[in-house]
């Protein structure tokens, strides 16, 4: 998910060795990785946006400094014998950052905001496993309906359509965070502005300098502040990863969240104390737009492209930083799943290029009618290389690439319209399911960029919904991930690996397969 010019610095003056003091012990400085659309927990979709809105909101579930789950605004929870009714019990110190008391009805709320219609959440269709929910988002239900109910102030019952092994996992997700009712009511969609905007999180907003620098403070009302070491948090959006490798070889920043591959080598000869490289839940896939009227609508056209991909070339000699070549949608660090991969995996070069060419004149294309296509990417040098090696790689079979890029939320937005043919695109698993990674490619979802349908697919991915059987689930979504592998509905490219850049002067900083660490757990070792 959710990135491209290359600075013109002498390499000498730009990686000076040593990183100096950081300018003030209680203020954390992280270069996230865009600047978000929103802090409103509903109107966003994106990684560097997590790592803002989880630092400001606290869901029923939480993550530790591992990764793991443990309890948030809950202090405990039941669980009926069927796994289809969940009763959360509220901690009796879990307040807002204005002091008022965060009660059940705020859940309520919240849970129908997100999936009334009006509300337009991207994200939304991660709480269909709630009973009503699906129908209430679609406008079939009265938001009323929801199985989300307040029996008392401090006990909240959520009723699913069915049991659904990973639903803690996704209570932890911003989907599920709180809003503030009071003041949602009182201001409407302003209500997350920093004039305005209260919340249950750890930090407190205190300003918003678009493109430039979001501040956050420590909340004395959060439950576990008098745990929470640092005073200040400062979100700093930076695109252009070169840039934000200079900031941090500078001391203005003491977490760089990715860093420019082509300077691995360099960091680790150097800087090695501050490279953080590890396993990640995603995926980096371009899109490919089946819409009426783009050639990629033609599954011809979008095997062709993907045969002539050299996934190899990509993750050995371009990225470098132990990426994996992809050759199925889900990645291999899933629980309880094994992906089929696609079929020409054991074809060789040579043949899959043969292939590609029949493909494409099958499918009417040739030197007398060249193929034309609009590649979009997101700003980011790692991208743009990419995508400049992707062009070339299907050079060969008379493909003609204008590419095109913007930064990440105009990028989106505009993929999620529709205008593109081809535009790459990353997902990281918002819980480790196979689930949350093919429904993208489900129908009539927002995230499925493409708007990939295959009623087969469907059929199979709302059977599997419906499976308690573990195994048998985990079958029937294997054969419905090996459909759209045999469509080519995506172009998956590699699997992720985290690149973080980390002051040796923090503690409480742990890689996760996730990539998720909220700054509640880190401090200065001072």
């Amino acid at each position: 998910m959710q990135r491209s010019r290359t600075l013109a610095i002498p390499m000498a003056l730009a990686f000076t060795i040593g990183i100096t003091a950081p300018l003030q012990a209680d203020t954390l400085r992280i270069a996230i990785m865009g600047e978000p659309a929103s802090l409103d927990p509903h109107k966003i979709s994106g990684t560097w946006e997590n790592d803002v809105v989880g630092d400001l909101f606290e869901g029923l579930v939480t993550e530790a400094a591992d990764g793991t789950r443990i309890p948030g605004a809950a202090e405990s929870w039941e669980i009926s014998d069927d796994g289809t009714v969940y009763t959360f019990t509220l901690r009796d110190d879990a307040k807002w950052s204005d002091g008022e008391p965060v009660t059940a009805d705020d859940f309520t709320f919240a849970f129908q905001r997100i999936l009334t219609p009006a509300t337009a959440a991207d994200y939304a269709y991660l709480l269909y496993p709630i009973k009503n929910a699906e129908a209430v988002y679609t406008g079939e239900a009265d938001p009323s309906s929801l199985g989300v109910e307040a029996l008392t102030p401090s006990t909240l019952q959520i009723t699913l359509e069915r049991s659904t092994p990973y639903f803690l996992d996704q209570l932890s997700h911003y989907t599920a965070y709180p809003v503030p009712s009071h003041v949602v009511e009182a201001y409407g969609n302003e209500w997350s502005r920093p004039s305005n905007m209260v919340s249950n999180g750890a930090f407190q907003l205190q300003e918003w300098q678009s493109q430039t620098r979001i501040t956050a403070t420590r909340n004395p009302y959060f439950h576990d502040a008098d745990n929470v070491a640092l005073d200040e948090v400062v979100y700093l959006p930076i695109e252009e990863r070169n840039t934000a490798l200079n900031r941090f070889r500078a001391g203005e920043i003491h977490i760089a969240r990715d860093f420019p591959t082509h300077q691995y080598g360099w960091l680790m000869d150097n800087l090695p104390e501050a490279v953080q490289v590890a396993p990640y839940l995603g995926i980096y896939y371009y899109a490919f737009n089946a819409r009426d009227g783009h050639a990629t609508a033609d599954p011809r056209v979008r095997e062709a492209l993907s045969l002539a991909v050299r996934r190899d070339v990509i993750t050995d000699q371009i990225l470098g930083t132990g990426e994996q070549p992809a050759y199925s949608f889900v990645p291999p660090s899933v629980n309880h799943y094994s992906a089929p991969t696609a079929s020409f995996t054991e074809l060789s070069q040579e043949e899959r290029l043969q292939r590609a060419h029949e493909l494409l004149q099958e499918a009417g294309y040739g030197p007398d009618n060249p193929l034309e296509l609009m590649l979009r990417y997101n700003t980011s040098e790692d991208h743009r290389k990419v995508a400049i090696a992707i062009a070339a790689m299907w050079k060969p079979l008379g493909v003609e690439v204008d590419l095109y890029n913007a930064e990440v939320a105009v990028h989106y937005s505009d993929i999620r319209q529709g205008d593109f043919d081809v535009a790459r695109a990353g997902w990281i698993g918002d819980y480790n399911d196979a689930q949350n990674f093919l429904s993208l490619l489900e129908s009539d979802v927002s995230n499925n960029y493409g708007a990939y349908s295959s009623p087969e697919f469907d059929t199979l991915m709302n059977e599997a919904a419906n499976t308690q059987d573990m195994d048998a689930r985990a079958e029937l979504m294997a054969e419905a991930e090996a459909i759209v592998l045999e469509d080519s509905a995506t172009l998956p490219i590699y699997y992720y690996v985290s690149r973080n850049l980390v002051s040796p002067d923090l503690v409480g900083w742990e890689s996760t397969i996730e990539d998720i660490h909220r700054s509640r757990w880190i401090r200065f070792d001072h």
